[in-house]
């Protein structure tokens, strides 16, 4: 997608809002029934897009996680949208799939998709970026300000930024913008850095790399970080089919062993892990610089304090990292993202949010069978540096 068509990303929602209903994911679901039927011991199919929240398959495939298990993997498939991603994922074509969590959320009661929420991908890893000239989030007001999509953690955060700042969130397309308001536009995050150069927005709230891009081109800089807003939010985590957590555990469990390997591995080789998924890398699963990617998983240390100078970590004493690894879907997490998203301004299709329970959505849309017995296979949450309970309070502060 490119800015020369500024109704592109437009149309890509409008495509995504009609997979993700009842009607258009029938004809999709047929075709992952008939793909079931037909391929019953597929190999792991991973779709993902270039950004970091993609880095625990990524890694399972490049290191050949999977095989170690006893599976077979095929090359990841790089998709350039959410639409292609869900597109991919209902009709079988992918298996495994790293998703927003309040994606989720949509795909499984706002169209029925029979999936589910294994572990997580990761935590942290996004932020909001602002043109150069802008000092505080109250600058925003009567400007265009870009998110990734309507159901994300990123809308989510961003609109909780904002009312702190006594603006308004709205979407008004091309409309007259109030002082008091700021415009919502989606927009695919690889446009989003040119759109801020050219001041076609005033910011984004994405995730990495396409922070530290803006910071690299001087485009953009850095006004706060979402894991500095919800303390340990996922942003995006592994969704699969009910048909294989059902009727293939033994193979559902390889598959999640080796993505917490993976997120075990890539915590302690950062920098590697940065190389490995750039376009330097052998695979060359994302477009970036191992520079870029460098600068989000493994930053120098100097960096977090000049980030808690200029106010983008408020939170010092929270020593969350840029993006960090840690794959359990705490059901605090999910409780609470659907209360936010009962507050939060979405375009299109929500009205399911209103008779979502939190606890039972918790309970039924988050399968964590085998993120546990991954889990205790190699020390517990503890490896990952957590406490070693299952539960925890969720901490928001804007």
């Amino acid at each position: 997608m490119c800015l020369d068509d500024p109704h592109h990303s437009r149309r890509d929602f409008l495509k995504l809002a009609s997979l993700l209903t009842v009607a258009g994911a029938m004809p999709l679901l047929s075709s992952l029934k008939a793909r079931a039927a037909s391929e019953p011991d597929a190999p792991v199919r991973i779709g993902y897009l270039p950004i970091t929240d993609a880095t625990p398959l990524l890694v399972a495939h490049a290191n050949g996680l999977f095989e170690a298990e006893g599976i077979q993997s095929e090359r990841p498939v790089l998709l350039r949208s959410w639409a292609q991603v869900i597109e991919a994922f209902i009709s079988g074509q992918v298996n495994v799939i790293h998703l927003l969590s309040p994606m989720t959320v949509w795909a499984r009661y706002g169209s029925k998709v029979p999936a589910k929420v294994v572990a997580w991908n990761h935590v942290g890893g996004s932020g909001l970026t602002v043109a150069p000239n802008i000092t505080e989030v109250k600058q925003l007001g009567g400007q265009n300000v870009a998110i990734p999509f309507w159901y994300s953690i990123h809308n989510v955060v961003l609109q909780r930024i904002l009312r702190e700042a006594g603006l308004t969130p709205v979407s008004k397309g091309n409309g007259p913008v109030a002082a008091n308001e700021v415009n919502l536009i989606v927009l695919p995050p690889s446009d989003m850095p040119p759109a801020l150069a050219s001041r076609r927005i005033a910011g984004y709230i994405v995730a990495e790399p396409f922070n530290a891009l803006a910071e690299n081109l001087k485009v953009g800089r850095i006004q706060r970080f979402t894991g500095d807003v919800w303390r340990n939010h996922a942003c995006c985590v592994v969704f699969m089919h009910e048909h294989d957590l059902n009727n293939r555990p033994e193979w559902s469990q390889k598959v999640v062993n080796a993505i917490v390997k993976a997120q075990l591995w890539t915590r302690e080789h950062r920098a590697e892990a940065a190389r490995l998924l750039s376009k330097e890398g052998a695979n060359r699963y994302t477009p970036h610089a191992p520079e870029v990617l460098g600068r989000v998983l493994a930053p120098a240390a100097d960096e977090r304090q000049g980030y808690i100078a200029s106010g983008a970590i408020r939170h010092a004493g929270w020593e969350d990292k840029r993006i960090d690894f840690q794959p359990y879907p705490f059901p605090s997490y999910t409780e609470e993202l659907v209360r936010q998203l009962k507050q939060t301004l979405i375009e299109g299709n929500n009205g399911f949010l209103a008779e979502l329970d939190p606890a039972a959505t918790a309970r039924d849309l988050v399968d964590d069978r085998f993120v546990r017995n991954s889990l205790a296979a190699v020390g517990g949450l503890e490896a990952f540096g957590f406490p070693a309970a299952f539960e925890r309070g969720e901490e928001i502060a804007v």
